[in-house]
């Protein structure tokens, strides 16, 4: 019964600080204008980019997605560990809801970015090699190719394949991890959809 509060409490904290989103805060503050409105519409860190350019206020947007996320994530992991001896399962319960804030956000009318930067920063704390693994993957498949959506789904999907080979504490951390991959790669399927196309914008620095 506490266990189930003190994950309801955790899953709510994390979704609305999810929801905060540094894409659609900078356009507005910085530009006085909204990213949804612009580019591809997507209120993240690639489009806004694009629109913007490689500048602080582009810079900023990922700090503000990574810390949103890395501060519920790392204080679930720690009072998880510190109650229930559960850091992996904590860290990875909350860094999910910090994902699903970041995608249906209640702030902006449930309309969100992908959540690749939102899981990123969440990894980190479930395991280290995992996160190394993931980052290689995806710098590898981002300079080949070029695509930024093919890069943030590769590496999202080999997340729950490297823990599963890593090993985890508790079963339900593999089953999040499958479950936030999921959603990186769903989020992302208009992009697909565009590279299908022809029409799928290429990453550059």
């Amino acid at each position: 019964m506490i266990m189930g509060v003190s994950l309801l409490v955790i899953a709510v904290i994390s979704y609305v600080l999810g929801g905060v989103n540094g894409a659609i805060i900078m356009s507005q503050l910085v530009y006085h204008e909204d990213i949804r409105k612009s580019g591809s519409n997507n209120p993240g860190f690639t489009n806004f980019k694009r629109v913007y350019g490689n500048n602080a206020a582009a810079w900023s947007v990922m700090l503000i997605d990574i810390l949103k996320t890395a501060v519920p994530v790392f204080a679930a992991a720690v009072y998880m560990d510190a109650f229930y001896g559960m850091w992996q399962f904590g860290a990875q319960f909350a860094g999910l809801f910090c994902m699903l804030g970041h995608c249906f956000p209640v702030w902006y009318s449930f309309k969100g970015g992908k959540a690749f930067i939102a899981g990123f920063a969440t990894i980190w704390f479930v395991d280290w090699r995992m996160t190394l693994i993931a980052m290689a993957i995806f710098f590898a498949v981002l300079f080949i190719g070029k695509y930024m959506s093919v890069a943030s789904c590769t590496a999202a999907l080999s997340c729950p394949i490297a823990l599963f080979y890593l090993g985890y504490s508790n079963v339900w951390v593999e089953v999040l991890a499958i479950a936030a991959a999921a959603l990186v790669i769903v989020r992302h399927y208009p992009n697909f959809v565009k590279l299908m196309h022809g029409n799928e914008s290429k990453f550059s620095l």
